[in-house]
């Protein structure tokens, strides 16, 4: 393994890598290879195709080439008093993981000596603590792991952090940056979460340039507040810096993918530097407070045509609270009205948000909205629905009454209510 090759069919085609172990779910006589490129490419090879070794293997081990060049670490020093550094949660995801030429796919890096090796610029503007908290990917992560970050988020500003990078799968990345929102009160510096679209083996993968960028604004002063920090476009040198209340995954797979709903980001990071706009907050000065008082089990449900009311009914439960993401301005089948005011009669909360992700839910505009509304529901304005519910999770763990719930959820507490909307869209 590890030695560059050339590949002459017979036919004529030309294939040149280096080459690595295939994996599982090869077939017979399969070669795989690294082209210049960056793709793997799985070749057939026939008894009449030619096959030449260009260059000896210096992989030690029996290690693909790939593995073998990532430079071996010296031990770890501990940050010395005075010097900033920042923490580097990791949870899995994309980021966080490398090819297995063994099996095809991609394993996790776990270790702080394996991820500084992997990503060798990670220190380059001063040191960073690893820790790896989880290793999941994004959808096997819920709000008993939100609990943990956060604490784990305060562990690290109390040791001496200035800032707190979180890497994390792409998938659920906006529910946990929402979450960490409300039970990260004051943060003294940046909590940055960051993911990537790409896989580390694709010559488009995003992770590196992703994680720089969050790490570099993990050391900026000037902010404490929960974002995230994703590309702000198809090129390698622009992020954006998105309000961990307001920000959604907009596409499956382009690197751009996040966006600020309601509003622009906060910030940009470029070439030149970070750039926070006035709507960025400053840490208050006021004492970090972690609080994780949290009900796991209330849903959120999305409205759909067909939905019946006995379907919902069942599928809330015995929850004490409900958000319901609804059509248009946050409409419901009048169907439902039934079940809804059984539920409010015996306390359950329920409130609602707009599917459209963009405008506020109102329920003054329509007849639908205001029977909602006289049946008990309460409208959350532009509250994005994994904010909303998030949001109310923590609130069920800090109230005792659905009164106090709408309370909680009506106050403005991670900039996730946005006073004036934007008629353009601003990625």
């Amino acid at each position: 393994m590890g030695q560059e090759v050339e590949i002459t069919s017979a036919g004529g085609q030309v294939w040149r890598g280096t080459l690595v172990p295939s994996h599982e779910m090869s077939g017979e006589r399969i070669v795989q290879l690294k082209l210049a490129s960056g793709y793997n490419v799985g070749i057939r090879v026939d008894v009449a195709d030619r096959v030449v070794v260009v260059t000896p293997s210096e992989a030690p081990d029996g290690l693909a080439a790939a593995e073998a060049v990532v430079p071996r670490t010296q031990p770890r020093e501990t940050p010395t008093d005075g010097v900033p550094w920042i923490a580097l949660l990791t949870t899995g995801g994309t980021i966080a993981s490398r090819i297995d030429y063994r099996t095809g796919g991609v394993r996790p890096v776990r270790q702080e000596s394996e991820l500084l090796a992997f990503y060798p610029g990670l220190e380059r503007e001063g040191p960073v603590r690893i820790r790896s908290v989880f290793d999941r990917l994004s959808e096997e992560i819920g709000p008993a792991d939100w609990v943990v970050l956060a604490e784990d988020v305060g562990r690290a500003f109390e040791d001496g952090a200035r800032g707190v990078v979180i890497s994390h799968g792409t998938d659920t990345l906006a529910h946990t940056a929402a979450a960490l929102s409300f039970a990260v009160e004051n943060p003294p510096g940046p909590v940055v979460l960051v993911g990537a679209q790409r896989s580390p083996d694709r010559p488009s993968s995003d992770g590196a340039s992703n994680l720089a960028a969050a790490t570099r604004l993990a050391r900026d002063p000037r902010l404490g507040e929960v974002v995230v920090v994703m590309h702000a476009g198809l090129d390698d040198t622009s992020f954006a810096i998105h309000r961990g209340s307001r920000v959604r995954k907009m596409h499956a797979s382009r690197r751009d993918a996040f966006e600020s709903r309601n509003a622009p980001p906060v910030g940009h990071i470029d070439e030149s530097g970070v750039h926070l706009t006035a709507e960025a907050r400053a840490p208050t000065g006021e004492e970090l407070r972690i609080d994780t008082r949290i009900v796991e089990d209330a849903p959120l449900l999305w409205f759909y045509p067909g939905l019946t009311p006995e379907r919902a009914e069942v599928f809330v439960g015995n929850a004490r609270g409900v958000i319901l993401a609804g059509t248009g301005l946050g409409h419901v089948s009048s169907h439902h009205l039934s079940w809804i005011r059984r539920a409010v009669d015996r306390g359950v909360f329920v409130g609602m948000t707009s599917q459209c992700l963009e405008g506020s839910a109102d329920p003054y505009v329509y007849a639908t909205g205001r029977e909602l509304r006289r049946a008990g529901v309460v409208y959350l304005g532009d509250l994005l629905p994994e904010t909303a519910h998030a949001k109310m999770l923590f609130g069920l763990g800090r109230t005792n009454s659905s009164a106090e719930l709408a309370g909680f959820l009506l106050e403005d507490r991670a900039g996730e209510f946005v006073p004036r909307h934007f008629p353009e869209r601003a990625r």
